[in-house]
């Protein structure tokens, strides 16, 4: 396994209807690195984000589509994301008041 830093962990957020109404429960969800544990996952949010308490993580992998242009066939890359939930008396992440 790669050496994996704390900040490349977490990609990017994933900004749907569903992630954005989970947000209420203060759940919020994240593209993350294929290798990453969830322990990294945990420690990752409690780093980038002040003021964070990670309660549970959730972590779904997601194969490849498969895509084709012409006769050819290929797959586009694997995806992991991750469903982290705070506990009560966590502050809230910042990046997602905006949306």
């Amino acid at each position: 396994m790669a050496d994996i830093k704390y900040y490349d962990v977490i990609l990017k957020p994933v900004v749907t209807e569903k992630s954005m109404n989970e947000m209420a429960d203060k759940k919020y969800t994240f593209l993350v690195h294929p290798e990453a544990t969830k322990t990294m996952i945990k420690d990752a949010v409690e780093k980038m984000f002040e003021g964070t308490k990670v309660a549970s993580v959730n972590t779904m992998n997601c194969e490849g589509k498969q895509k084709r242009r012409g006769m050819t066939f290929g797959k586009t890359a694997k995806t992991k994301k991750a469903v982290v939930k705070l506990t009560e008396d966590s502050k809230e992440i910042e990046i997602f008041q905006g949306l």
